[in-house]
């Protein structure tokens, strides 16, 4: 096994006023040729936007791009025609492909949003632009691992360009769970700590740090305090 340790006080910290970012990897200003990406994960943003502000109409291309909203709404427009707005429970994927035009805002004048922004190189290049917003229950994340990003369509959660599984799960203290990579070959498990305290493989994990591990089948996972996990499974090549 082997694995890497991304303590949050190590991130890239982006404060632009209306929008305070930390970065797991490279993004941006913040650029550290030791933290480009985690095999092919190659953006985990941690944002908080203010009221009524936001990102206003810009490009992505050829990049698989995941928004999970943990606190307040944002308001989501694009040049497919989707005027949307994701709240907590939401999940939101966009495939770039060719290009799409997007932005988002603040749907609330006094609250805060706070909101995770993910990008995830495809496997397929090219793919014609496409949209997916789903809601899920909280609840069913208690204790157990609750799947929102897999590469079926129809499976549980959205689903993506490439062959990336995405759990979230809330742990009560004492609480143990195993994970099993889909494909211990070729992927591994980035571990992204929302809230709590947390032992991953022996790891300890504080809220906001992150843990990358490879070459293993299996994560043994044991609540320190009552928790909150994001488990990206992706290709490592």
């Amino acid at each position: 096994m082997n694995k890497i340790l991304h303590k949050a006080t190590t991130r890239g910290d982006a404060n632009h006023g209306w929008l305070h970012s930390k970065h797991t990897f490279s993004f941006a200003n913040y650029h550290n040729p030791e933290r480009m990406n985690f095999g092919v994960l190659r953006v985990l943003n941690d944002d908080i936007v203010s009221g009524n502000m936001g990102f206003s109409t810009h490009p992505h291309k050829d990049m698989e791009i995941i928004s999970i909203p943990l606190e307040g709404d944002l308001k989501h427009k694009d040049n497919m025609g989707n005027e949307t707005v994701i709240k907590c429970g939401d999940i939101q994927v966009m495939s770039a492909g060719t290009g799409i035009m997007h932005s988002e805002y603040n749907n609330n004048p006094d609250q805060a949003v706070k909101f995770l922004q993910i990008w995830v190189f495809p496997n397929k290049k090219n793919v014609t632009p496409r949209y997916d917003q789903i809601t899920l229950d909280v609840a069913d994340r208690k204790n157990k691992m609750q799947q929102i990003v897999s590469p079926n369509v129809g499976d549980a959660g959205v689903w993506i360009h490439q062959d990336a599984w995405f759990n979230m799960t809330n742990l009560e203290k004492a609480k143990e769970l195993t994970y099993h990579l889909n494909d211990s070959k070729r992927n591994g498990v980035y571990v992204f700590v929302l809230k709590g305290d947390v032992t991953v493989n022996n790891q300890s994990l504080n809220s906001r740090d992150g843990l990358g591990v490879w070459d293993t089948n299996h994560l043994n996972i044991k609540a320190d305090s009552d928790t909150e996990l994001l488990l990206m499974e992706v290709p490592m090549s």
